[in-house]
């Protein structure tokens, strides 16, 4: 059964694995046929307007009136680009990008760029990634910044190695930066994964910084928290107007995580959150972004 479009909700965090994201993952030592049989996934079509169709659909089904859809692989603009002229009232069109890589630059019309230090590693506040934030505060693109834990599911299941660079993680290393760029919206994913209190210390310093709430949080494991007191004291610190909701949703046939939005709706409604700051948590903010 869809859930009810009150409180409506736009999905702040969709990764979307088209055709050329899997052929870039495998590259040279995985064919496509090898990643499929591999993850038991749905390969999807070379178009990826095809893809963006299944997901309005999905979409649809559970009564999601929006999504940010990632591009989450360098070089795969694209397809998120492609979604997004193809559903311009549904889709927002976020991209990875490497400021290490050459030629790195913010494609035109994307809504955010996403940066992964630990990942790539280099530190937010290396020279290279300076180009890269002038351009998007001239294209006012926010930058999704991901800090704090990193493990990827989908290169643990292939074989592929990890070789992150934890140093690179904490929030606070972007705090020049945000006060050096005052107009672009910074987005750290899943309140910090990991660095909450540093993530909170950002965001109360920085106006210009907003939490995503996205994914199932395990990182709370390390600092011995729950839900309900992580959206407490998120809400307590960074207020209800810079919060947004991302439920990390990823591939098909899985498709659309709801489970997530049940879960922090429930925590939401156990905190007595009023039904106006839901509504911004829940797509308000997002909305409010890019609008």
């Amino acid at each position: 059964m869809p859930l009810r479009a009150d409180p409506p909700v736009a999905d702040g965090h969709v990764h979307f694995f088209s055709r050329r994201f899997f052929e870039l993952l495998g590259g040279q030592s995985l064919s496509l046929s090898d990643i499929e049989a591999k993850l038991g996934w749905t390969m999807p079509s070379a178009d990826p307007v095809e893809l963006a169709r299944t997901w309005a659909a999905e979409l649809d089904r559970h009564s999601v009136a929006r999504a940010a859809l990632i591009a989450s692989i360098p070089g795969d603009e694209a397809s998120v680009l492609a979604a997004k002229a193809a559903f311009p009232e549904r889709f927002y069109a976020y991209a990875m990008v490497n400021p290490t890589a050459p030629g790195a630059a913010v494609a035109p019309g994307l809504n955010a760029i996403c940066l992964f230090p630990a990942m790539h590693r280099y530190s937010i506040n290396d020279p290279r990634v300076e180009p890269l934030l002038d351009q998007a505060a001239a294209a006012r693109c926010a930058v999704f910044v991901h800090c704090g834990v990193l493990t990827v599911g989908i290169r643990k299941k292939l074989g592929l190695a990890s070789p992150f660079d934890m140093r690179f993680s904490n929030p606070l290393h972007l705090h020049p930066i945000a006060l050096r760029f005052p107009g672009v919206p910074f987005i750290v994913p899943h309140f910090g994964a990991g660095y909450f209190r540093e993530a909170l210390m950002l965001a109360s310093l920085c106006p210009n910084v907003y939490l995503d709430t996205s994914s199932s949080n395990s990182w709370m494991q390390y600092e011995g928290l729950d839900l309900g007191t992580v959206f407490r004291r998120a809400l307590d610190v960074v207020g209800p107007e810079r919060l947004i909701f991302g439920s990390d949703s990823s591939f098909f046939p899985r498709g659309w995580v709801r489970s997530i939005l049940e879960i922090q709706l429930d925590v939401l409604g156990s905190l007595g959150v009023p039904v106006a700051d839901t509504r911004l948590v829940l797509s308000g903010n997002l909305d409010r972004l890019f609008s």
